[in-house]
């Protein structure tokens, strides 16, 4: 199977952690970019659209709270708190803002990958509490990244599993094509619809077994497009 690296953001404005956290995470197989300072996430967030997180709370150009609420303005992306701050109402205050969880410094390593991993799957998953997608006989983890059909291995990129990801939360639903590129792409490009529908042609090239008569991902006229897995495919449907 193949499998696509996750993007991991951290947000910290102590080099020498963040040359810790960049080791930890790329001994694991994850991308690691990081920024120092609050300002220099939201570049970076934007450019590189991560997967997910890690925001500290006392950054020298403003406070991570007020960072996550701007990001949160503009993309669901899991965020974690990694901070020193201790006291309830400053936990609860970064929760209240938009992060999804909280680990206080100094941190264990393998409780950190975990909490990632964990908060990675979350984020993968459908409503119906699965990860996984089947199209006839090509079966996609969205949580682990690795795509598998008759052929073996199939390869899709990273923006790929994001425009994935972004209709299996919504699945048999329409998902309009402004959310997609605001997830996706961000709020800067919400005028690129090229590039979603690039992206989405690419996509039917490797799942659908007609990508000229797509059984699986529709496309709904005006508005944006629907993702069938074979769960929600009548049969016959186009």
């Amino acid at each position: 199977m193949t499998q696509a690296m996750h993007v991991i953001l951290g947000v910290e404005d102590e080099p020498a952690l963040r040359a810790i956290l960049r080791a930890l995470f790329e001994a694991e197989n994850y991308r690691f970019v990081e920024a120092g300072t609050a300002a220099r996430a939201e570049v970076e967030a934007r450019t590189h659209k991560p997967d997910l997180m890690l925001v500290d709370l006392g950054l020298p150009d403003g406070d991570g709270v007020a960072l996550i609420r701007r990001v949160r303005a503009w993309s669901a992306v899991p965020i974690i708190v990694l901070s020193a701050r201790t006291m309830e109402e400053q936990k609860i205050a970064a929760l209240d803002a938009g992060a999804d969880d909280y680990i206080t410094k100094p941190f264990s390593a393998p409780e950190l990958l975990a909490r990632t991993r964990s908060a990675l799957r979350r984020n993968a998953r459908r409503e119906d509490g699965t990860s996984a997608l089947t199209f006839g006989s090509l079966r996609i983890d969205l949580a682990r990244r690795e795509a598998h059909g008759p052929g073996g291995p199939v390869h899709m990129t990273p923006l790929e599993y994001r425009v994935l990801e972004s209709l299996a939360r919504q699945a048999g639903l329409i998902v309009r094509q402004e959310q997609l590129i605001r997830e996706v792409w961000g709020p800067d490009r919400l005028n690129d619809t090229r590039s979603l529908r690039v992206c989405v042609k690419n996509l039917r090239s490797k799942l659908e077994p007609d990508p000229r008569r797509p059984r699986y991902l529709l496309t709904e006229v005006g508005l944006g497009y629907r993702l069938r897995t074979d769960e929600h495919s009548p049969s016959g449907a186009s």
